[in-house]
């Protein structure tokens, strides 16, 4: 993937070395609604990893579908932050402010072909733990989108673990870098879902819900999601071609690696569609190749009768 051409964003926050160790047990953020791409995959790590039912920590995946079961709102004690806005200096960050540009310029035109102003987020990049109006975020949560503030939050130690943990792209090859601006692209697909008014529609719906429907709901929220990264990716191939061979085929292993019945196979052993937050790894492939083969915001309407 070539991406030092990419304009630089300035819509970056960079928090890291902020926040504190976190503390004992893994609280996920509350309040109204965050989305995320790895939330359900480091549930299922940590499930993996300490030997009990994914299903047990699985309800604090309901903050993104707009729930607060527990009302569990946690603050980090004694934070000084020193927050250095603008493009970070390091290399990636200087990748993530990359790919954030480029989403922004991408669906910039998009939004500008009808007519409409596309309205950026900030995006968070942050080490173990900061405060967000979604709550209290951890390393261990994996990327995700907080509506209320329009932000993204990004621990970038996240890429490690899309290597070495999961698999989700050939460890320590280039390629990886396209699976990694896939992850930053799916949640500005939430962004862009916000902007639309698609999820405050959805949230709103849920809450008439069974936990059986709501979580069909995000399963749909999740793979449109996947599927405007794909839009990104073809509208930027087309302004200036920057991928590599093997960049796709690197974003398709990541998006089978992240479907819910590769993670439950993988953290108990079992598969529970009914429980499925994000889509299967079929699912997820395949509204990724929609966006990026049409390069058609139309074309990712999961919530069509029959779509999924």
């Amino acid at each position: 993937m070539r991406w030092d051409d990419f304009r630089q964003s300035d819509n970056v926050e960079d928090r890291t070395g902020d926040g504190p160790l976190a503390g004992p047990g893994f609280p996920l953020p509350s309040g109204p609604g965050g989305m995320g791409i790895g939330t359900i995959i480091i549930v299922g790590l940590i499930a993996w990893a300490i030997g009990i039912d994914p299903r047990v920590i699985l309800t604090g995946i309901e903050m993104t579908q707009g729930q607060n079961p527990s009302g569990y709102e946690r603050q980090i004690p004694n934070q000084a932050p020193v927050r250095k806005k603008g493009p970070p200096t390091d290399e990636l960050g200087r990748f993530v402010a990359g790919v954030l540009g480029s989403t922004e310029d991408r669906w910039a035109e998009i939004f500008g072909e009808s007519g409409q102003r596309y309205r950026a987020p900030r995006l968070v990049i942050f080490s173990r733990a900061t405060n967000s109006a979604c709550g209290y975020a951890q390393s261990a949560m994996g990327p995700f989108y907080c509506p209320p503030e329009q932000a993204v939050y990004l621990d970038t130690s996240f890429f490690q673990d899309l290597q070495r943990k999961l698999n989700a792209c050939p460890a320590g090859s280039k390629t990886c870098e396209f699976s990694q601006a896939y992850v930053i692209a799916h949640e500005v697909g939430h962004h862009v879902q916000n902007i639309l008014g698609i999820l405050p529609k959805v949230q709103q719906a849920q809450r008439g819900m069974g936990q059986r429907e709501r979580n069909q709901m995000q399963v749909r929220v999740e793979l449109q999601a996947d599927c405007f990264a794909g839009v990104w990716a073809n509208r930027q191939q087309k302004k200036q071609a920057f991928l590599d061979p093997g960049d796709v085929d690197a974003a398709l292993q990541t998006a089978s690696a992240i479907g819910d019945d590769t993670l439950q196979r993988r953290s108990q052993g079992a598969v529970v569609p009914d429980s499925f937050t994000h889509g299967s790894a079929a699912q997820r492939k395949q509204w990724f190749q929609t966006g990026f083969q049409t390069g058609d915001v139309n074309r990712c309407n999961t919530f069509a009768a029959g779509a999924i």
